[in-house]
This record gives structure tokens, sequence and C-alpha cells, in this order.
């Protein structure tokens, strides 16, 4: 049986280089669909010159690459997931989450995982130390990881990302493979 993770890429660098997590998670059995945040989307595009960047993603996942909400008139295009990753979750995203916003799809689409709690929910953050250290990231992140999501944030509770300085984040050390273990473990809540 074929498992349908979406993954949720917010606008930092690693969503430049999401290709790599969506073939490591095809290569584990996933069927992986991608929704970007508006922000990453407008990255894709105007950075990419163009929708060669989506194109290629649609072709890889074999689903069209989602941004907006559809009409409630239109029929969904993305098969049910069975998990979500979100990766990279940026700051912006993670506190605007565990303050219940959907004012995008992708924050519709993980808001609404959290009354789901059969369906895992992994966040790879990818922020640094100055974003750390804001007032409100704690707190969201205590209030995700209470709902059941689990926040991969090196912050001495466990194996995460690690916040680097300002302007000097390591795209090719990002640790999609963490996530992807992740979401294969028994969920304990």
């Amino acid at each position: 049986m074929t498992r349908t993770l979406y993954v949720i890429s917010c606008a930092a660098p690693p969503a430049r280089h999401v290709t790599t997590g969506i073939k490591a998670a095809q290569a584990r059995g996933w069927d992986v669909a991608l929704v970007l945040t508006p922000a990453a989307h407008r990255w894709s595009v105007e950075e990419a010159g163009g929708d060669s960047e989506l194109d290629a993603w649609r072709a890889l996942t074999g689903h069209p690459v989602r941004h907006t909400y559809k009409l409630p008139s239109q029929s969904d295009v993305l098969p049910d997931p069975d998990a979500l990753l979100v990766a990279p979750a940026t700051l912006n995203t993670t506190t605007k989450w565990a303050a219940g916003h959907a004012d995008t799809l992708a924050l519709g689409l993980i808001t609404e995982a959290l009354g789901m709690p059969h369906r895992p929910v992994v966040a790879l953050p990818y922020i640094n130390a100055a974003q750390a250290q804001h007032p409100a990231l704690a707190p969201a992140i205590a209030t995700l990881r209470g709902a059941g999501v689990r926040y991969l944030l090196d912050d001495g509770t466990g194996p995460g990302f690690r916040p680097h300085p300002p302007k000097h984040g390591n795209v090719d050390a990002y640790p999609w493979d963490l996530a992807l273990d992740t979401l294969d473990e028994p969920r304990t809540t």
C-alpha cells in the first residue's frame, strides 16, 4: 500500500532544494505531494525564471504543486495525506501555525492535521540563531509539541535542526533524513 506524504515547504533556503527531500521520501516508498507557502511559491517562480521549477516538481511527484486554496466547487487534485512534513518550517509559519492561523493553504493543511491524531506531522525548521531567540518561538513549539507535532529543533530536547548564525546557513547540511526517520517512528502522543 502506497503512503502519501505532503511536504509543506516554507520560504527558506532549503525550499529551493526540496527535490532532495522529495527524492529521499520517494526512496522510502512515499507518494509525495508538494505544497508551498505563497512566499515559497513566489521564490520558485521568480528565482527560477518562470514555472520550470514547478514543472520539474510536478514531473517528479506526479502531482500538481499547490500553493493556494481551491475553490469550493473544484475537486481535490491531491490524494489525502497519510502524513505531513513541514520542511523547511520558518519562524513565521511556526508561530502562525501554533496560533491557529489558516490564511494560506499550507497553514490550513497543517492546522487541520492537529485534529487528526492518526496522521503524523513532523516539522523540520530552518531558522537562524537570532530568530531562535524570538520570544514567540518557544511557546509556539511547546504548543505544537503538545498537540503531537514532532518539531525537530535542536534545543536540548533531542536531535534536530541547529540554528545557524544569520546569513551563514548551510542548505547542504539540512537534515532531510532525520525528518523522514522521525516520520517512520511510532508516535507516543
